[in-house]
């Protein structure tokens, strides 16, 4: 969701109307677009879930989807329609391939997910946020960089205050929904490391709803000051005043450590099919600003060694997130709202355009 309410954000500074168009699960995760974006709900499904009554309806409830995508656009007939992957977006791009509209789509990971696959060769523009991206044969992809949020554009670059001897901050983000082997492994970690780096330390954790307690629980009774909570709509400034981020690394929030410029511990997801989030990762880690830990040997013994390098070494951490930001592209939503003005086949939109993400 963030790059597409990054490019909503954009587009809608440009005089666009924007129309965001999800299932009911995405829904949920739209509280941050701007208002002024229309969302329509659509049905979708996905064969990862549910029983077989439930993935032999799949077929169906996308047909039945995309048919009502296609009903929808002929009354509103969108200029370009742009989609970020996942289920959710196949009603609109199949609506789209159906009437034959501009449409786009935009990979976020260096591997391209099942559906945006699907779509790579039914589509008009093939966008990546990470590069190189893992592309079927006969697709060209244009590298634009993963587009984020304005709150995160506002504080590109930050200015890093290296780990020392006064008040230090960790942030530890898990994706959307948090992870559950950060909430396990991450505290005892912390907990480890040396009194006098503890006393200085503040930790803000996400973690899932059914991990929150215990996971807060366990912090204070170790004596260190935490923030738990399953979100944190506050995250871009909370990562500006991180001496280090302990992350996944989904594709958003590798994007988000490299514009602000942090330090960061990023612990791919182990149970990934095309190990995507490692692809993710390997900009940061190549570039000396970050370091990767495989989920397969992750301790709280390796975690401490590797939080106590960092917050041992502020020259270090500052060279790291200097790094970071050499490998940023802050202006990947203006290069995305470039390619979709180019593929609408003009810059200035009249006052009916419309663009479709989801």
């Amino acid at each position: 969701m963030f790059p597409a309410q990054a490019l909503a954000e954009l587009m809608l500074r440009r005089g666009w109307r924007v129309k965001l168009s999800t299932d009911a699960r995405g829904a949920r995760y739209t509280g941050g677009f701007p208002h002024t974006v229309e969302i329509e709900e659509v049905s979708s499904a996905t064969f990862a879930r549910g029983g077989v009554l439930a993935k032999a309806l799949v077929p169906f409830r996308i047909l039945g989807g995309i048919v009502s995508m296609a009903l929808r656009m002929r009354r509103d007939r969108p200029d370009v329609v742009v989609g970020f992957g996942g289920y959710p977006s196949i009603p609109a791009l199949g609506a789209a391939w159906l009437l034959r509209l501009p449409r786009m789509i935009h990979e976020q990971n260096g591997v391209l997910g099942r559906v945006n696959r699907i779509f790579a060769k039914r589509v008009n523009r093939v966008a990546c946020g990470t590069w190189p991206t893992d592309l079927p044969d006969g697709v060209e992809g244009v590298h634009v960089g993963n587009p984020v949020r304005l709150a995160v554009h506002e504080r590109a670059g930050a200015g890093y205050i290296p780990p020392g001897d006064y008040p230090m901050s960790i942030l530890v983000i898990g994706g959307s929904q948090g992870a559950r082997i950060l909430s396990d492994i991450v505290p005892p970690a912390i907990a480890a490391l040396p009194m006098a780096q503890i006393q200085h330390l503040r930790v803000s954790h996400q973690a899932r709803d059914e991990d929150g307690e215990r996971v807060a629980t366990y912090y204070a009774e170790h004596g260190v000051d935490a923030e738990v909570q399953p979100f944190f709509h506050d995250l871009p400034t909370r990562m500006s005043e991180a001496q280090l981020v302990i992350s996944r690394s989904g594709a958003s929030s590798v994007a988000d450590i490299s514009v602000i410029g942090r330090p960061a511990i990023l612990i791919p997801y182990a149970a990934a099919i095309r190990d995507e989030q490692t692809a993710n990762a390997r900009a940061l880690v190549d570039a000396g600003a970050a370091i990767l830990m495989p989920e397969s040997q992750l301790s709280v013994e390796t975690l401490t060694e590797m939080i106590k390098s960092v917050l041992d070494n502020g020259d270090g951490a500052l060279q790291m997130s200097l790094a970071a930001l050499t490998v940023a592209k802050p202006d990947a939503a203006e290069e995305l709202g470039a390619l979709v003005e180019t593929l609408a086949g003009h810059a200035t939109p009249d006052p009916s355009s419309e663009d479709v993400t989801e």
